[in-house]
């Protein structure tokens, strides 16, 4: 019985930190993160992928953005303090709760769309 226990036992799995904390580091990988954040937020009250609703389309704002640190940076900022004045008069919505990484994750899954990778 426990010769049983014992091979029963890890497995032979490691269980330190490098397997259960996942790092992710590619722009495919931040991309996919930022399109499940932005299906699990508000965003489609006012956002359509393709049609503009009561903001302009995620696909629109692809186009008019070039895919830079500098402009996932810029959407980040909006999607957090909302704004308005560059797609009209009706101001976007805060996410204040939402953390930055979370916030260019985002912004760099709308900046994707149109099939333009990241500069760096």
């Amino acid at each position: 019985m426990s010769v049983l226990l014992l091979s029963c036992g890890g497995g032979g799995k490691e269980t330190g930190n490098a397997t259960e904390t996942e790092t992710i580091t590619s722009s495919a990988e931040l991309i996919k993160k930022g399109e499940q954040l932005v299906n699990a937020s508000d965003c489609k009250t006012c956002h359509h992928q393709v049609n503009k609703i009561i903001g302009p389309s995620h696909l629109d704002v692809a186009k008019k953005y070039e895919f830079t640190q500098e402009n996932v940076k810029l959407m980040a900022e909006r999607i957090i303090k909302g704004g308005s004045g560059v797609w009209g008069d009706v101001p976007m919505t805060p996410h204040p709760d939402l953390s930055v990484t979370d916030a260019e994750n985002m912004a760099r899954y709308v900046l994707s769309l149109d099939g333009e990778a990241e500069k760096k």
